[in-house]
């Protein structure tokens, strides 16, 4: 299995992941089960919320307009950062014909919107979410009889949300951000992962994994919480250099936070490595 790598919503010919897992309770004999679940990478924001109207899965060839079929989600409004550190929230279970996947898009409504560290609320332009969905490839996605095939979406909030360059205070709130989902596609069955604390944890550091591969670097990211927690999931076994970047300063009667680099981290197979607490000062 390979690990997807992050991209845009404009470049959809990347790589997906899938992995199937044993479940005694699938409904049928002859069915499988889909399971569509959503992640968050932390951004610098105290909400952020997706309006998801619609997930659709598409079965047959990418030039098939006819070959998306819809998955039974319930239109719902979710706040992304409360999914982080291992959380998941579940968008799709239902039982699914045996077969193959070949895409998945997630339709988005006209009320996202984030709410910053000043409290205030600021809509979410999506450029193209609205009509043609956020398009996610899946590579050699094959559900099979009486099992389980989950997907994990990974939602990179920091990468997501882009502020306007010519946007000043005073301007239209509803023109500062820009909402182009960079999503990753990992499959649920890779139980692999990373995860720590920071000291101090005001420091709210930025993190990345970073794994070289025959594909060139895979780097996977998320942000420690307010209690110095952080937790990457969904990575593929290898050895990876994993780089701390504190995202505020410290206090004027205190030592500097400085970025750190570990190297050698070796992760392996359904095991979560603990790298215990890393000293950011």
């Amino acid at each position: 299995m390979n690990l997807t790598r992050l991209f845009p919503l404009t470049c959809v010919a990347l790589l997906a992941l899938a992995g199937c897992s044993k479940d005694s309770d699938s409904g049928s004999a002859d069915s499988a089960k889909l399971e569509v679940r959503l992640t968050d990478a932390p951004g610098d924001f105290r909400s952020v919320v997706l309006d998801v109207r619609q997930v659709e899965v598409h079965l047959k060839e990418e030039t098939d307009p006819n070959g998306w079929k819809m998955l039974a989600f319930t239109p719902q409004a979710i706040n992304v950062l409360e999914y982080v550190n291992g959380k998941s929230a579940l968008l799709v279970n239902e039982d699914f014909a045996p077969g193959d996947l070949k895409e998945i898009r997630l339709i988005l409504g006209p009320d996202s919107y984030v709410v910053g560290r000043d409290g205030q609320r600021y809509d979410l332009k999506t450029p193209s979410g609205q009509s043609s969905g956020v398009k996610l490839k899946l590579n050699k996605a094959t559900l099979r009889k009486r099992e389980t095939f989950q997907l994990l979406l990974d939602f990179d909030v920091a990468k997501s949300i882009v502020e306007r360059g010519n946007w000043k205070p005073g301007n239209d709130k509803k023109e500062r951000y820009l909402l182009k989902p960079v999503i990753r596609v990992v499959a649920q069955d890779l139980r692999a992962g990373i995860r720590g604390t920071v000291n101090p944890a005001a420091a709210l550091p930025q993190i990345l994994a970073i794994r070289s591969s025959i594909l060139g670097p895979d780097t996977v990211s998320t942000s420690a919480d307010a209690s110095g927690a952080y937790q990457l999931n969904g990575l593929a076994a290898g050895t990876y250099r994993v780089e701390f970047f504190p995202s505020t300063t410290a206090p004027a009667n205190g030592p500097a936070y400085v970025n750190i680099v570990r190297t050698g981290v070796v992760v392996t197979n359904e095991k979560v490595t603990d790298l215990g607490t890393t000293s950011l000062n």
